[in-house]
């Protein structure tokens, strides 16, 4: 089993960029971080044997071995969070990203205070999900979807579902929540913990989530878009069509 060796959380951040590396470096160690750093993949694995870390920011454009690939490395090692960065413009890689593992991505040139509250949450909700609970959690059940949030499972009819941190807490909210417009404001400061960043990310968790759990993602039925305002968890299998077009991007 991994262990930091330290009360202290570490955290990894791997960037070629030593500006980037250093400044990023800065201030999570102000904020209370232990740190270490890497300027490649091959340097990136290296750390993380030596020392586990409690969570990676990692840098998507690497020389070499590119930040995807050291990312599906890392977590068939152990589990570990991850947070991006990515350019603005790599969407597709940064979708790609969250559905390899990545519990979170932060777009260049972007905030270090952001950055570090960022860092800060996916820490904070990965230690709630893991702190033992004094009463028990009742499992959650709709549409042939099932969550164990004491066990961190997920299933729907009957088969386990491979979702990240935040897609799986994406899921539970929906579920403690049927019925109810949810708009991409209320699911970042409920689910994320922020009560600010970019709402691109809810939508790009949506729609991952709706891979996951749709018959047919193109057409959802169970997370449905509300245009102007937001997400509604439908748990009805069987309810009148509105003829209405569903899209990501409300």
């Amino acid at each position: 089993m991994h262990s930091t060796e330290s009360s202290q959380q570490l955290v990894l951040v791997v960037d070629d960029d030593p500006t980037v590396s250093e400044v990023v470096t800065g201030y999570l160690e102000r904020a209370g971080f232990a740190v270490t750093r890497a300027a490649d993949g091959l340097g990136a694995l290296a750390a993380a044997d030596a020392r586990w870390p409690d969570l990676v920011v990692l840098d998507l454009m690497l020389p070499g071995m590119d930040g995807l690939t050291v990312c599906r490395e890392l977590r068939s090692r152990g589990p570990v969070p991850v947070v991006m960065l990515t350019a603005r413009a790599d969407e597709e890689d940064r979708i790609l990203g969250l559905e390899i593992g990545a519990d979170d991505y932060v777009t260049k040139p972007f905030s270090p205070r952001e950055l570090v509250l960022r860092v800060a949450s996916v820490l904070r909700r990965g230690a709630l999900a893991a702190a033992p609970r004094r009463e028990p959690v009742p499992v959650l059940r709709a549409a042939g979807l099932e969550v164990d949030a004491a066990g961190r499972r997920a299933a729907k009819n009957g088969r386990e579902l491979a979702l990240t941190l935040r897609e799986f807490d994406l899921l539970h909210y929906f579920l403690q929540n049927p019925g109810q417009v949810c708009g991409r404001e209320r699911l970042m400061r409920e689910v994320w913990g922020w009560d600010f960043g970019d709402l691109s990310t809810v939508t790009v968790h949506v729609r991952r989530l709706r891979g996951k759990i749709e018959d047919d993602p193109a057409r959802p039925r169970l997370i449905q878009t509300v245009w102007g305002a937001g997400y509604r968890f439908d748990p009805e299998e069987t309810r009148q069509e509105t003829g209405a077009e569903v899209r990501d991007g409300a």
